[in-house]
């Protein structure tokens, strides 16, 4: 068999302190808490679907030792047991091994089962070791004083730990057989063989899939396991089996509904995701968050993707990056990790916690991928062709799930040929089907290939745009122009996009007249056209300095990051436009927050030295603007001292008659 049993490792979610640590108590305080917690134990429920005997058997054995507690403790006070050192340690002992138990048992029912059906040899034996710990420390409590009654019942939890561990295998046989069966399923789907229905079905049912809200759950349950686990490997193993789950939830179970409850409950986990913590070029969750030359904050993936498609500037800024260095920002990292674990957000993807290095496990992860974008793709295909708008809605939506997920799914949708159905489903009249759509193509564009796809299938690019002016929702007009800045990636295709007036009027629109959220998304994409020379003449021409004056108060850093970018690579008309923006620049010099008027200084030494003394005697009129320099010098970040120093320097220039031209950046350093 090409993939080995062995090469799935046990778990390392470590157990709770009081599973190794006695209580110190008093002996009548020590008896109540070992009946409590024989009772807890013995209310838990069996296993529903794995080691239902191991599971079984050993609750059974809680309940007889909380009446045999409870048979101790009423008996009279100056007769409760132990009364000797040797008797009390043994009781010690046993709330110990009870403490385990509940451990174990409570780990196994809240863990994913698939990945327990690969631990049910060392588990299995866990719970023997267990029982015959529970019975060598019952055979040596003995003492007369138990009376005949609870000596009876002790040796009936003797005997049936005796039996149990007498059995000739920890395994049950089913789990066994089960267990082989799911790596015989992997090893068929590394070999490219599409599991048969009937099979799947079985193995499924035998675990507690049997619908596609279980299935979500183990995919769920299967991500947390990835952070109990301590080898490389093992999480590739998982990565695998999260794999074969998805592909079996579709194939079983059908597409998700996507105005179901989860889909409301996935979208408002979206909405409350803190600001900090999500990635401005993306704008998801970080899940590797790096920072940059000018000081801003990426998602590791996303910011690599940048800069490696010929980049050199800050995608938020617009600023030279002065080095291509990535520093990690552990404490931003920490504090998304906390805040995940709090709201139950599994935090880091397989695909960010390991690299694909793994040949085996990754070929059947990868494969199972393959399958499941092949089989939805078809559905699209066949649901397209019959005009079922529903269904088209449901695989669609699924499509979207698949895509958000890894670099590999947004591969394998776009070599089964997704995009240009999608497409088709863009100018649909339902919108939850709209924007499904261009939300699939946004996920998508992540992935390099897939940008080539996009920008020549037909009616993909025009669709896209089309969404952006008339779009259902903000929803989809935000992720339209979302996909607008994913493809401006690629140095071509920000020309491209750059040279469409509808393009530019429809990202200018949106960031004047659509709610916060597109207002960013469609200030990034214009941040990014900007870095091109020729398409900065257009943007002026459609009005951005007038679309920037709009939104500066409502989100200066934003706004002001695209000014300066125009300026810096627009000529004349672009200088002339910004003319009318000096007294807003000059409000948040006065206000602003930090980021913003250094944004905003350097603005206006971009404009004073582009436009000339007219522009610097326009800046002079403001009476308060030396006194204003003269602050950010004493108390501005390193840029913004330097840009106010070189404020000074121009405003003295223009006062004393001087030329304006070729006036020196400021080299002004703090002591």
């Amino acid at each position: 068999m090409a993939v080995s049993p062995t090469s799935f490792l046990p778990r390392k979610r470590l157990p709770a302190a009081a599973s190794f640590v006695s209580p110190k108590l008093s002996s009548r305080d020590l008896l109540r808490a070992l009946q409590s917690l024989s009772l807890t134990i013995s209310a838990l429920r069996p296993l529903p679907y794995l080691l239902q005997r191991a599971s079984s058997s050993i609750l059974r054995k809680c309940r007889l030792l909380s009446l045999l507690f409870e048979d101790i403790l009423r008996r009279p006070t100056d007769d409760h047991l132990p009364a000797s050192p040797s008797r009390h340690l043994c009781f010690e002992e046993i709330y110990i091994v009870l403490q385990r138990i509940k451990t174990l048992v409570e780990d196994c029912s809240a863990g994913s089962q698939t990945w327990l059906l690969m631990q049910i040899e060392p588990v299995s034996i866990t719970f023997r070791e267990l029982t015959s710990d529970l019975w060598t420390l019952l055979e040596i409590l003995d003492d007369p004083k138990l009376g005949e009654d609870l000596d009876e019942l002790k040796a009936l939890v003797i005997k049936q730990c005796r039996d149990s561990r007498s059995s000739s295998s920890a395994v049950d046989p089913a789990d066994e057989s089960l267990r082989i069966d799911v790596i015989s399923l992997l090893d068929s789907i590394k070999r490219e063989i599409v599991p048969d229905h009937r099979r799947l079905e079985g193995i499924f049912g035998r675990v507690g899939l049997s619908d596609s809200a279980s299935c979500r759950e183990e995919i769920e349950r299967l991500e947390d396991e990835i952070h109990c686990l301590g080898d490389e490997r093992s999480k590739s193993d998982v990565i695998a089996l999260i794999r074969v789950v998805r592909f079996g939830k579709c194939v079983l179970f059908g597409a998700s509904i996507s105005d179901s409850a989860d889909r409301r409950r996935d979208l408002a986990a979206e909405v409350v995701i803190p600001e900090d913590f999500r990635c401005p070029i993306t704008l998801d969750l970080m899940r590797d968050p790096v920072v940059v030359a000018t000081g801003q904050t990426y998602d590791r993936s996303s910011i690599v993707l940048w800069i490696e498609s010929g980049h050199n500037t800050c995608p938020k800024t617009g600023q030279t990056l002065a080095h291509t260095d990535l520093i990690p920002n552990l404490a931003l990292k920490r504090l998304i990790g906390m805040w995940c674990r709090q709201q139950r957000i599994p935090y880091g993807t397989a695909e960010a916690k390991l690299g694909l290095n793994c040949v085996t496990v990754n070929k059947a992860a990868l494969e199972a991928t393959k399958m499941t974008a092949s089989f939805l793709v078809n559905e699209l295909r066949f649901a397209t062709s019959s005009s079922s708008r529903e269904a088209a809605n449901q695989v669609v939506y699924e499509l979207r799930a698949l895509a958000k997920t890894d670099s590999d799914s947004r591969a394998c949708i776009g070599e089964a040929g997704a995009v240009w159905l999608l497409a088709h489903h863009l100018g649909s009249a339902d919108p939850n089907l709209q924007v499904n759509a261009v939300t699939t193509l946004l996920n998508l564009s992540i992935h390099d290939a897939n940008k080539a796809r996009i920008m020549e299938a037909e009616g993909a690019l025009d669709g896209i745009v089309e969404v952006l002016h008339s779009g259902a929702s903000w929803e989809a007009k935000g992720n339209a122009a979302a996909t607008i800045f994913s493809l401006c990636g690629v140095n071509l295709y920000r020309k491209k996009l750059g040279r469409s007036i509808d393009v530019v009027r429809g990202l200018l629109s949106l960031a004047r007249n659509g709610p916060i959220s597109c207002k960013k998304d469609a200030l990034v994409a214009v941040l990014t056209l900007a870095s091109d020379r020729d398409t900065v003449g257009m943007l002026v021409e459609k009005g951005v300095v007038d679309m920037i004056d709009a939104v500066a108060d409502e989100l200066p850093e934003e706004a002001l990051g695209v000014l300066e970018a125009v300026l810096k690579r627009g000529g004349c008309a672009a200088v002339a436009a910004a003319a009318s923006m000096i007294p807003k620049l000059v409000k948040i010099l006065r206000g602003g927050t930090s980021r913003a008027r250094e944004i905003a200084a350097a603005t206006l030494v971009i404009t004073c030295r582009k436009g000339g003394g007219e522009m610097v005697a326009e800046l002079a009129r403001v009476t308060t603007i030396e006194a204003m320099m003269w602050e950010l010098v004493n108390a501005g970040t390193s840029r913004t001292k330097r840009k106010a120093t070189s404020l000074v320097r121009i405003l003295h220039r223009w006062a004393a008659g001087m030329n304006m031209d070729d006036i020196p950046e400021a080299g002004y350093s703090v002591a």
